[in-house]
């Protein structure tokens, strides 16, 4: 396989920009593809054609996303059955918990999904990083397929869950945020190629992988493992690691993304644009502490609000760190530093221990 060093340097245009959805008609005398001339965004090389590579980090995510395959049918939900069943096996509080839990899941991923296909793959103009978009796409069907396993398993009103996303003002709240920067991308007529619309992807980009998948789902995922943490609903605690396992490569690629569009369009990347991304990250901060209060107004045992807030502010300055921005928030310290461990891909079992579980590639990524 032919690769190319990844280009640090802004791209010269050297041929006209082409048709970004590689349907048009088809141009027989056309030259091989130059390299130099493949692109994040407006590129001008046949995005039909994979090869050379140009960005060797957007192939190595879809190979690690490949190997990291599952499907939530092969995790057993007998023990949380019957703890769920059980009159006395989980208080209110953690009922409450965890279905607003998977009432924000159940269509998140829908979301981030439809996103994905009908805005990001449409604009984002380079093969090799699409290649990465239909594996991602297809992790997204799993995750959803995920929750209605365990809905089905549990035998949850699946109505109340999957409606959730419409009718509990918390989760309403961020779904509506994240939905507002996609709205123009989904116009049939909207194209990248100016400043203006090329800013309004980069928005859209970090709304949804770094916002909703990359700050989001993190706390979602710390609310369930330490269920797990505490052997209580293992099984749906399993699936969530296995959720996460794929979230990280997810995040990682919408930074590299983002930062490699930044390399490459550095006109793109104003003072007032890095204020105005800072600005989303500190809202999403707000609008995921007000989740986090609904979903544990009391607190449960080791875990609260309070402490879901402080891992909040954490991971928002972290993905600050991750963008290249000044941090939103003063120096905070991780309230879960076991989530290093729930990510952590070297180990040789699972974080409950109740299979044991080969974890493949993705060894040198930073994945929280």
């Amino acid at each position: 396989m032919t690769t190319h060093p990844d280009v640090a340097t802004p791209r010269q245009a050297t041929a006209p920009q082409v048709d970004p959805t590689g349907l048009g008609a088809i141009d027989r005398s056309a030259a091989r593809v130059n390299v130099e001339d493949k692109a994040m965004i407006n590129a001008r090389a046949d995005v039909n054609q994979l090869l050379p590579l140009k960005y060797t980090w957007a192939w190595e995510k879809y190979l690690a996303g490949c190997n990291n395959h599952w499907m939530p049918t092969e995790v057993s939900m007998q023990a949380d059955l019957a703890l769920w069943k059980s009159p006395d096996g989980l208080t209110a509080d953690e009922r409450h918990a965890i279905k607003r839990n998977l009432g924000f899941f159940a269509t998140s991923e829908s979301l981030v999904a439809n996103n994905l296909v009908l805005a990001v793959y449409r604009h984002l103009t380079n093969p090799e990083c699409r290649q990465y978009l239909l594996r991602q796409a297809f992790e997204e069907a799993v995750h959803t397929h995920t929750f209605e396993y365990i809905c089905e398993s549990l035998g949850l009103d699946e109505g109340e869950m999957f409606n959730m996303y419409r009718e509990v003002p918390s989760i309403t709240d961020k779904a509506a945020w994240a939905l507002q920067f996609t709205e123009h991308l989904a116009d049939p007529e909207f194209t990248t190629g100016t400043p203006d619309n090329d800013r309004q992807f980069l928005r859209d980009l970090i709304a949804f992988y770094v916002v909703f998948e990359g700050m989001w789902f993190y706390t979602g995922f710390a609310q369930i493992l330490s269920f797990g943490r505490r052997d209580k609903m293992v099984g749906i605690a399993e699936q969530y690691q296995y959720i996460l396992r794929d979230e990280s490569i997810h995040l990682n690629f919408g930074i590299d993304c983002i930062n490699q569009i930044k390399i490459e369009n550095p006109h793109l990347w104003t003072d007032r644009f890095q204020a105005e991304a800072r600005t989303m990250l500190a809202e999403g901060c707000e609008l995921e502490i007000a989740y986090g209060r609904d979903v544990m107004p009391r607190g449960i045992l080791g875990l609260n609000s309070d402490l879901c807030d402080q891992y909040m502010r954490f991971v928002t300055n972290r993905r600050c760190g991750q963008l290249g921005l000044a941090p939103v928030f003063p120096h905070t310290e991780n309230p879960f530093p076991w989530m290093s461990e729930a990510m952590d891909l070297k180990k040789e079992k699972n974080f409950f221990e109740t299979r044991v579980i080969e974890y493949q590639n993705g060894g040198t990524l930073d994945w929280d």
